[in-house]
């Protein structure tokens, strides 16, 4: 079993005036997964405090923070805290969110491993959180089990 956190990034959502139900569907899709989620939290649209909360915390799902908005940083306090990038699971998302909404061109998200753990940037909106994790949810668990040397082949026959 893979343990998770779930991060929610809404300066509206951290002080209460927005109910965070992106998270939820992250938290929900995660558990149908066989993940032990160990904690889900709401912090405010500030990098310094991404990526303390980033450093913190083992494996990562973010929902939030990846628009153009001059508030939007949590790319690049993901960026900050990587030790390698993974930015194929982010390309991944656009590219089939391309086939539902011209939009997702728009996201910035951008996925990184941290020392033995995955981050990921999920959109902000919970339709699209549910799309683009049920999209990577297989691969990125044999990502992990590459990651953590209990699996070590990719190539198929």
């Amino acid at each position: 079993m893979f343990t998770a956190y779930v991060i929610t990034i809404s300066d509206k959502g951290s002080v209460g005036e927005r109910v965070d139900t992106s998270g939820e569907v992250i938290v929900d899709i995660l558990k149908e997964n066989n993940y032990e989620v160990l904690d889900k939290i709401i912090i405010p649209d500030d990098q310094a405090t991404i990526e303390e909360k980033l450093k913190y915390a083992s494996d990562v799902l973010t929902t939030g923070g990846t628009g153009f908005s001059k508030r939007d940083v949590t790319p690049e306090a993901t960026l900050n805290v990587a030790t390698k990038n993974a930015f194929g699971i982010c390309d991944s998302i656009r590219q089939y969110s391309l086939t539902i909404t011209k939009r997702a061109m728009l996201s910035r998200a951008v996925s990184v491993i941290r020392n033995d753990s995955l981050i990921i940037n999920l959109p902000g909106s919970p339709k699209a959180v549910r799309e683009s994790l049920e999209y990577i949810i297989d691969s990125v668990e044999h990502g992990l089990q590459i990651l953590l040397g209990t699996a070590s082949e990719c190539a198929r026959k």
